[in-house]
């Protein structure tokens, strides 16, 4: 199966080469991009993208399992993906990251049957200060405790 932006995909990719030097430097915003109109950035998606910046797709493999922003397969309606790192250990990431497991009844990586959530830990959000976080979609929760997390997670429509 292939995969192309849409036609208001692709006027946006054509703006944002617009931004920088060279195609190659579109790289993220055009994963970004692409998880935008897909949903997910598939394995032709990858293949897509090295195409209109005019490299390989290992490449773009490479940023795009490189960095916790791109979803590399389908995701929940809420991506829960809580921080494992070691800031967030020290403070019972663990422990939070087995309370939301149960609570969903799913384990890390992997989605709700009925597609709400998907769960994951992830190596790093930056947050170590204000640790143990969780990245809600694109929403950061900090200084998270059971109470809290669950909270949060049971006022979602």
């Amino acid at each position: 199966m292939s995969v192309a932006f849409s036609e208001a995909g692709r006027a946006e990719f054509e703006r944002l080469l617009t931004r920088y030097p060279d195609r190659k430097a579109a790289i993220l915003p055009a994963l970004y991009l692409a998880q935008k109109e897909f949903g997910y950035v598939s394995d032709e998606a990858i293949v897509y993208i090295a195409g209109l910046v005019g490299t390989s797709p290992a490449e773009i493999e490479g940023v795009a399992t490189f960095y916790t922003m791109y979803n590399r397969k389908p995701v929940g309606k809420y991506h829960v993906q809580i921080c494992r790192n070691i800031s967030c250990s020290l403070l019972g990431a663990e422990h939070l990251i087995e309370h939301v497991s149960r609570k969903l009844g799913v384990r890390p990586g992997e989605t709700t049957p009925d597609g709400k959530f998907t769960l994951e830990k992830v190596e790093c959000l930056g947050s170590c200060g204000t640790a143990p976080v969780m990245q809600l979609n694109d929403e950061y929760h900090e200084n998270l405790t059971v109470e809290s997390i669950d909270r949060i997670l049971d006022q979602l429509p």
